[in-house]
């Protein structure tokens, strides 16, 4: 069976404003940059990221510790445009978990800092049971714009997908290795970072944003 393969949306526009990112994880850059790859637009790291204090992301949706995480390092930006999300893995035979807390899913008090490794094992572990059939799971993204300390718009990105038992691919970063995508028969980490720019949900979520970002009259 011929599967279909999602089209690369794309912008012709003048050059834009750029984009300050507000993170140091380099695998974020990378699906933010690829989603950006039609369109002129300069997706850098928000300068001094790793200087600025950090925000506790304790609000309890993806939306809302975006929009928390924009307004906080727009401060230290002025005149910029700071892009923050917040994004994670939602498995429906573990009702929705990791969700919120998919990046220190294998966290604890005695082991604070769990490594990618770290959370995809304690996923395998809790699915060890589950056949293929209640492994279905998707990404999940939101992305929020602020500038100067207000937001300006919110946007959401989801990926639907499964589980797999083991991981494949070396691409990628977080739960790519185990995140099965149908659209291209691979997993999030055998995927190109074009290929995926077209399916992830930050890829989704980014492209809102820059669509609403042209059609707003805020530049």
């Amino acid at each position: 069976m011929t599967k279909t393969r999602p089209k690369l949306l794309r912008f012709c526009v003048k050059p834009m404003h750029r984009i300050c990112v507000a993170t140091s994880n380099a695998g974020k850059l990378r699906d933010f940059a690829a989603a950006a790859g039609a369109v002129s637009v300069d997706v850098v790291a928000l300068p001094n990221f790793k200087g600025i204090p950090e925000v506790v992301e304790d609000a309890p949706t993806f939306e809302s510790n975006a929009q928390k995480k924009a307004e906080h390092y727009s401060r230290y930006a002025p005149g910029e445009y700071v892009l923050a999300d917040d994004s994670g893995l939602e498995v429906d035979a573990l009702h929705g978990a990791p969700g919120i807390y998919s990046a220190r899913y294998a966290s604890s008090p005695e082991h604070p800092n769990a490594t990618d490794a770290d959370n995809n094992a304690k996923l395998l572990g809790k699915l060890a049971i589950i056949p293929e059939e209640r492994r279905q799971a998707r990404f999940v993204c939101a992305v929020a714009v602020a500038k100067d300390g207000e937001i300006l718009a919110t946007f959401r990105g989801i990926a639907p997908g499964r589980i797999l038992f083991e991981p494949r691919g070396t691409g990628g970063f977080g739960y790519d290795p185990l995140f099965f995508c149908p659209a291209f028969d691979k997993t999030f980490a055998e995927l190109t970072p074009e290929e995926k720019g077209t399916v992830s949900h930050r890829g989704q979520a980014f492209r809102k944003m820059l669509q609403w970002f042209l059609d707003s009259d805020i530049r």
